[in-house]
């Protein structure tokens, strides 16, 4: 059974940092990218950014490029994002999302085959 199990969601104040992980299971990863969405009250969810499983290449939303950085660690079967300089906008239920990808293929669009649950990152004044 696939799992997607997000963490690191909490409280900051605006300019703040926070990591958020997701730790993958349930399947070999090798031919999925790894995402992460975010979904803010009254608003869709958004596509954040996304990382190549077997390559590590990446790819982000124009809003969170050079504040937000996703990684991977194989060994742990775990995403990682990284966010910085938070602002109030960036206030949202925070998905990891995984999808198959065809080799060479580019991230976007990224078309998610698995969901986890969320994590709420809220960003204060």
């Amino acid at each position: 059974q696939v799992q997607l199990v997000e963490s690191g969601g909490g409280l900051v104040q605006a300019g703040g940092s926070l990591r958020l992980s997701c730790a993958a299971s349930g399947r070999t990863w090798n031919n999925y990218a790894m995402g992460w969405f975010r979904q803010a009250p009254g608003k869709q969810r958004e596509f954040v950014g996304a990382v190549r499983w077997s390559g590590g290449d990446t790819a982000y939303a124009d809003s969170v490029k050079g504040r937000f950085t996703i990684s991977r660690d194989v060994a742990k079967n775990t995403v990682y994002l990284q966010l910085n300089s938070l602002r109030l906008e960036d206030t949202a239920v925070y998905y990891c999302a995984a999808a198959y990808i065809f080799p060479k293929s580019a991230l976007i669009p990224f078309k998610t085959n698995y969901w986890g649950q969320g994590t709420q990152v809220t960003v204060s004044s």
